[in-house]
């Protein structure tokens, strides 16, 4: 869903929600030889720590390169404007782009072709291959990755004591979950065992991730265009798990339709022991609804056969010069994709007040290899939150999986499904998923 832009509301680590504004042409030049780039992602001054940190870095950025001049801009983005700007000369030279973006404007032509230029970008080859490939086409490159999300599972370490179970050891299947949510339930005083999404389109975007993590699809591609996918055999098992778990076990509670506050609420006040979820949603609950870092954990999605992806990157003006390329890609890297400068990101962060050990900005989980043991290694000598309570999401490795096209009409769609298993006892999957396809097909004929 947008997701990641749902988190940058909710969380506190997180470069900050933006509005877009107007700068200077891909064609500007400077003075001196300088070379002036526009680029966006600077924070409002309503988020004065982060808005701090990005201009410090500008500042620290154009001292170790006096020939390049970074004019910063707030926003990021802005599909529905996006044509307009980049036809008129406002699209900055770097822009924001959440990763269901790229696909569209490559299709489009509207991002610059770096694939020779990046060969050049430290460390690039040790980000994660999925998720250089939401920004690349047919071999080519056309933009850099620098932060993102799996789902996983949240639990409350504290219930899963009370009922017995092991909170060192998180189920790792979906038959585990509903045995887990079993024993939570079994403590009364209103506990529930497991929660789910099922209106303002997150139902269908926790519909999507539960797809992912049994192997399954939302949608496919047939020739040149998409169809539905997802009424089968795991579309049908996900919802007869949900509405198992539901109306057998009784383990979701009688209140449904909820959203993520509701859900997040509730797991803050001790009443849920799980739920799907990212990272980013374990400060939410400690700072809004007052938990405590100590009492949860987040491990790996069940069953792991896939999970759902977000995040964001970073991708060129096709006006761009080569120069403005060259240097783009130079911030790209020293701001966002620069081991030498986790230390200082942590202790800035961690002076603040901001928790570090889990697996979310300021320093990026998109790594491999030796960048990655570096960043774990950091965050374990820097944390002020039990880093072990989210080891198992980190180890965990299922595919990571980006939204379907046309995503929030889509999720509009399969919320109907989710609502109506979660709300109907007699509601049939395989009808329901027949219905949603096609529904959710015409939406999908729309994507060029």
């Amino acid at each position: 869903m947008t997701s990641f832009r749902l988190r940058r509301v909710a969380g506190l680590l997180l470069v900050g929600s933006l509005a877009l504004t107007a700068c200077s042409s891909a064609a500007d030049t400077g003075s001196a030889g300088k070379v002036v780039l526009s680029v966006n992602g600077q924070p409002p001054r309503t988020q004065a720590f982060e808005r701090k940190v990005f201009d410090e870095d500008v500042a620290e950025f154009e001292a170790a390169n006096p020939d390049i001049d970074i004019q910063p801009h707030e926003g990021f983005m802005d599909p529905k404007t996006f044509s307009a700007k980049l036809a008129g000369g406002q699209l900055e030279d770097v822009f924001y782009a959440y990763f269901t973006d790229p696909a569209q404007l490559i299709a489009r032509r509207q991002a610059a072709d770096i694939t020779e230029y990046v060969k050049d970008l430290p460390h690039y080859t040790e980000i994660r291959q999925e998720l250089r490939d939401v920004f690349a086409k047919d071999g080519k490159v056309y933009g850099v990755p620098t932060a993102n999300y799996s789902m996983g599972l949240l639990y409350n370490r504290q219930l899963f004591q009370q009922a017995g179970l092991d909170p060192d050891s998180p189920p790792k299947t979906w038959d585990e979950v509903k045995e887990a949510a079993k024993k939570i339930t079994a403590l009364g005083g209103n506990k529930v065992g497991f929660a789910e999404y099922s209106k303002n389109n997150q139902g269908g975007w926790h519909f999507t991730a539960w797809m992912y993590s049994v192997g399954g699809k939302i949608a496919r591609q047939d020739g040149d265009k998409w169809v539905a996918d997802f009424n089968d055999d795991k579309g049908r098992q996900v919802l007869q798990h949900l509405k198992d778990m539901r109306w057998r076990d009784g383990t979701m509670g009688e209140k449904q339709l909820l959203v993520i506050e509701d859900v997040q609420q509730m797991m803050g006040a001790g009443q849920l022991g799980m739920y799907l979820a990212a990272p980013d949603n374990v400060p939410t609950i400690v700072n809004q609804f007052k938990g405590d870092y100590a009492n949860y954990g987040l491990t790996g999605i069940p069953d792991g056969k896939g999970t759902l992806i977000g995040g964001e990157g970073y991708m060129l003006n096709p006006k761009a010069t080569p120069e403005k390329i060259k240097a783009g890609l130079k911030w790209i890297g020293w701001k966002y994709l620069n081991p030498d400068r986790f230390d200082k990101n942590l202790k800035r962060y961690k002076e603040q007040g901001q928790p570090i050990g889990l697996p979310v900005p300021p320093v990026a989980d998109i790594w491999t290899g030796d960048v990655k043991a570096k960043q774990n290694e950091l965050k374990v000598a820097n944390a002020t939150v039990p880093v072990q309570n989210f080891k198992s999401y980190v180890d965990a490795t299922p595919t990571g999986l980006i939204e379907p096209p046309n995503a929030q009409q889509v999720y509009a769609i399969l919320d109907n499904v989710v609502q109506a298993v979660l709300t109907d006892r007699d509601a049939d999957p395989a009808t329901l998923l027949a219905d949603a396809e096609a529904k959710v097909n015409p939406v999908l004929a729309q994507v060029k």
